[in-house]
């Protein structure tokens, strides 16, 4: 394909009478791995609203359930084709990504504590996974492949705020696997002219987040009975928060661009950032909270694993799409609190959490 400032995912809807907004999307087939997850459910549910046709990957398990899918309203779960299977499986990969226009590639290991203890799990699932779906988005034709980044490929911020072209750094083996993942996006694109794009999401957060990121556990803490203080690691590391909706827009502009973006990085970041002390203080003042904060070694990471500052320079995103972030940290986290006590302390109580 040539390149053109034109999104040419939209080329042949448009010639059928569509109009530019959420119709853009109507009867686009779409494939998202890691649509089980936190992002990923958001994701998929924006996707089915804006009139896609979506193949949802959820990892199998033998409790049978599709992650967060299953709390999908019935109207929605009823327009997505929910597929169990694997990323590592590159046969079912080939098999998935027949026919669709767009792949979304969020499937991942994320947990950055269980990294620690099972790094070769990390390279096996998002490295040679990404292959796989790189490979067979190709093997199916798609017209355009988001790849999801994170962040933590940064390490500690050398300059502030990060740009794309910041040094990659490896801190963790899951920061590590993620850098691989991203090379191998890279790759298929000089090599084989894939027309990727890799979206690099700072902190996430929202309903439907594990207890394995901070704002949701400090949030639980805060709200559960149970909890006399909040417990936490190192207070002092800044993040860019950036709530999920926002997230979820971003994947969608960068789904959106032309032939003259593939092979490009984006960061997703509200451009700020605050110490997890201040996001623990706007926790407890927006639930008028006077539990005690104690800090706890065994939630530190290694020393020099930390990551002490993330700081997102949008600009590469909003220049090539108009994309902004639209919701502040204080409006965020009160969505976030409202979630969670609408899930009448049913719990996990999770410790493994990352920042």
């Amino acid at each position: 394909m040539e390149n053109s400032n034109e999104p040419e995912l939209f080329v042949a809807k448009s010639s059928a009478g569509m109009t530019d907004g959420d119709s853009r999307w109507s009867g686009v087939p779409v494939l998202v791995t890691g649509a089980d997850g936190f992002i990923g459910s958001h994701l998929t549910e924006s996707l089915v609203k804006m009139g896609a046709e979506v193949r949802a990957l959820a990892q199998y398990n033998s409790f049978d359930t599709s992650g967060w899918l299953d709390v999908l309203t019935e109207d929605i779960r009823d327009r997505i084709e929910i597929v169990r299977g694997d990323i590592r499986d590159a046969g079912q990969m080939s098999l998935l990504c027949r026919e669709r226009q767009a792949v979304f590639h969020l499937a991942a290991l994320i947990s950055i504590p269980f990294s620690y203890d099972a790094p070769s799990s990390y390279i096996q699932t998002n490295v040679q996974g990404t292959a796989n779906v790189l490979g067979a988005a190709l093997e199916g034709r798609a017209e355009k492949i988001v790849h999801t980044s994170t962040s933590e490929v940064y390490g500690t911020a050398i300059t502030t705020p990060i740009a794309e072209t910041h040094p990659l750094q490896g801190q963790s083996p899951y920061s590590a696997s993620k850098i691989g993942a991203d090379m191998v996006a890279q790759s298929y694109y000089r090599a084989f002219g894939a027309p990727v794009v890799t979206l690099r999401p700072f902190n996430t957060y929202g309903p439907r987040q594990s207890e394995r990121a901070v704002l949701p556990t400090i949030v639980r803490q805060a709200i559960d009975p149970a909890c006399k203080e909040i417990r936490l690691g190192d207070l002092s590391p800044k993040r860019d928060f950036c709530f999920v909706a926002d997230t979820v827009n971003a994947f969608i502009r960068a789904a959106e661009t032309g032939n003259d973006a593939n092979g490009a990085t984006f960061n997703a970041g509200t451009g700020k950032m605050v110490t997890i002390g201040d996001a623990v203080e706007t926790v407890r003042s927006l639930l008028e909270s006077d539990k005690p904060v104690v800090e706890e070694n065994q939630r530190k990471r290694p020393e020099a694993s930390e990551v002490m500052a993330l700081q997102a320079d949008y600009s590469a995103l909003e220049a090539a799409t108009g994309w902004r972030p639209e919701t502040d940290l204080e409006s965020g986290l009160g969505r976030l609190i409202d979630w969670w006590r609408g899930q009448d302390g049913a719990w996990r109580r999770d410790t493994g959490y990352i920042y």
